[in-house]
């Protein structure tokens, strides 16, 4: 099942505490995303990365339209739980981001 994220707060840092519509809550530390570069290279900055939405049509956190992080990432790292096996069989890189093509839709 898939849970959509419902509240995020920013914590200091790269670390955000975010809210599941099932009632779990946890931290999650984005550093590791900096780290990576490539699509997360905006978050660098951390004004930028405090920008940061909950877009409920997606059920997910974004930045922008250009940035967002699938939300089975963020409900396993957030809860300490497994992803989806389904997810698990096409490695974490392929799953982790997408970009927003538009307000409207995204690329997976």
């Amino acid at each position: 099942m898939i849970h959509d994220l419902i509240g995020a707060v920013h914590k200091g840092d790269y670390r955000i505490e975010l809210e599941f519509d099932d009632g779990k809550r946890g931290i999650v530390d984005f550093t590791k995303y900096v780290e990576k570069g490539g699509v997360f290279e905006r978050l660098r900055d951390l004004e930028f990365f405090r920008g940061f939405s909950v877009n409920a049509e997606l059920g997910t956190l974004t930045w922008g339209d250009e940035i967002d992080i699938a939300p089975e990432t963020l409900y396993a790292e957030a809860t300490g739980g497994a992803l989806p096996d389904w997810m698990e069989s096409q490695g974490t890189d392929a799953v982790n981001h997408r970009l927003l093509s538009d307000s409207q839709g995204s690329i997976p």
